[in-house]
């Protein structure tokens, strides 16, 4: 993946991913971005896509597993999501012999992280919706 991936967010996504998760946040906006890139790489298949996500089990940091549901249709009731913890927010999806491993940027990590009220939460949202995939994570892939 050499040139910049903008993962666009269609309208309707949005506005139905808020919906089941409840409000807009950045970390919602970062799993959702992290799942639409692995349907556009890996394929989106919702029985032989598995997805281990790595953060903190807490709100807000896990809020990226709900985006990333949502997108990828990898769920909790499936089991073919799984909730590790851990300090470092990343996603590692694999299926078939392929494997697409995120990790959240660390300046990103910091940006969001350091949002105290729910305008500039949803002002971050917004940002983080205009950035490429480079931007927001470091992307490692495997085929």
């Amino acid at each position: 993946m050499s040139k910049k991936s903008n993962i666009q967010v269609p309208s309707d996504i949005l506005r139905e991913v808020v919906k089941f998760h409840g409000h807009l946040g950045p970390f919602l906006i970062l799993g959702l971005k992290a799942g639409l890139l692995a349907n556009s790489i890996l394929g989106k298949d919702y029985f032989k896509t598995r997805t281990v996500v790595t953060t903190n089990p807490l709100p807000p940091l896990s809020c990226f597993v709900d985006g990333i549901q949502f997108v990828t249709g990898c769920t909790m009731g499936k089991g073919n999501i799984e909730l590790r913890k851990g300090k470092r927010v990343s996603v590692r999806f694999s299926k078939e012999n392929k494997t697409l491993t995120l990790k959240v940027r660390k300046e990103i990590l910091d940006y969001v992280s350091s949002i105290s009220t729910e305008k500039a939460s949803e002002q971050a949202s917004h940002e983080l919706l205009n950035k490429s995939a480079q931007e927001l994570f470091e992307i490692e892939e495997t085929i």
